[in-house]
């Protein structure tokens, strides 16, 4: 990604990205939505198999988490100002050349999996990270140290093979790069991986056995919004642009436009075409919105047509 390269080495120096910077507080919030069942892993490898399904990853299912993290993390500054006068800071989550992972690992909020994420014992990765850079030299808290083992569960269950090896991922093959951050096609040696996840990819994190720990938040913001737990594909192909912006409002799906969503779904609409090469409803959907479509939706829709053909021979 750009703006990784873009930054440099300011990532790594904090008082370089805000002078000043003496220490950094950081923080996580877990995001399961409230009604999470006990046995939500389980449900979402469920989903997972039904072709006809469209899979979100969890987090983006509710309230665009930027907004509320950053919100929170402005009131513990304040709060911690009142506390000891005024002091120079500035908050961040997601939102700057920020080694969030690093901090939050070298702060004691978790140790990095071999995903390259955050675990912490009593929460698996569940959660959004978050920091303060403060002009005010508190006492460091020490690393807490890790505890994968000899696991590989999230090696293993990575659909396109992107942790190449522990703690070492290639963001160009991760689904959550694909579907959100990539702006042009997708590469097609990778779309029949995707499957039906249709924006960002949690594979590597419902594997890990950690996550049967993981905490449901207490926070309306992350409780899922228009059914995006346990809709089809069809129900939202069938959007419009209009119905996508009202229905992306506040929530993190909007960053990546109409345009994009479409693409998403039209890949997973093919990979459904290969398994249910009989599926004449998916077919005209994907043939009806063709001559409208610009050119990045139409080589997908091209290319999810194309994978009736390819559907395993009886």
């Amino acid at each position: 990604m750009g703006y990784l390269a873009t930054h440099g080495l300011k990532r790594a120096r904090p008082s370089e990205l805000v002078p000043g910077t003496v220490r950094v507080i950081t923080a996580r919030m877990d995001y399961l939505p409230r009604d999470t069942p006990p046995a939500w892993r389980e449900r979402e490898v469920q989903r997972l198999a039904d072709p006809q399904q469209a899979v979100i990853s969890v987090y983006a299912r509710g309230r665009d988490y930027h907004k509320v993290l950053r919100q929170r993390l402005q009131q513990l500054a304040d709060q911690l100002a009142q506390a000891v006068g005024p002091l120079g800071h500035r908050v961040f989550c997601d939102s700057a050349p920020v080694l969030e992972c690093e901090l939050a690992s070298r702060s004691g909020q978790g140790w990095r999996g071999k995903h390259t994420l955050v675990l912490q014992r009593d929460a698996g990765s569940m959660f959004f990270l978050g920091e303060i850079y403060i002009d005010l030299p508190l006492p460091p808290t020490p690393p807490t140290t890790a505890h994968c083992g000899s696991c590989t569960a999230c090696i293993d269950a990575c659909p396109t093979g992107a942790i190449l090896a522990p703690y070492r991922l290639d963001a160009r093959r991760c689904i959550s790069y694909l579907t959100i951050e990539l702006h042009g096609a997708i590469p097609e040696a990778l779309r029949q991986a995707i499957g039906n996840r249709i924006y960002g990819c949690d594979d590597c994190q419902t594997a890990c056995p950690w996550n049967k720990y993981a905490q449901v938040s207490r926070l309306p913001d992350f409780d899922v919004r228009h059914g995006l737990d346990q809709t089809d594909l069809l129900a939202l192909w069938a959007w419009t642009e209009d119905e996508f912006l009202r229905r992306t409002e506040g929530s993190p799906i909007r960053r990546i436009g109409f345009e994009r969503w479409q693409r998403n779904l039209a890949v997973a609409m093919g990979n459904a075409l290969r398994v249910q090469p009989d599926d004449a409803v998916l077919m005209q959907a994907l043939i009806e919105r063709r001559p409208a479509a610009g050119a990045l939706v139409a080589e997908h829709i091209d290319w999810a047509l194309a994978q009736r053909a390819r559907a395993p021979q009886p």
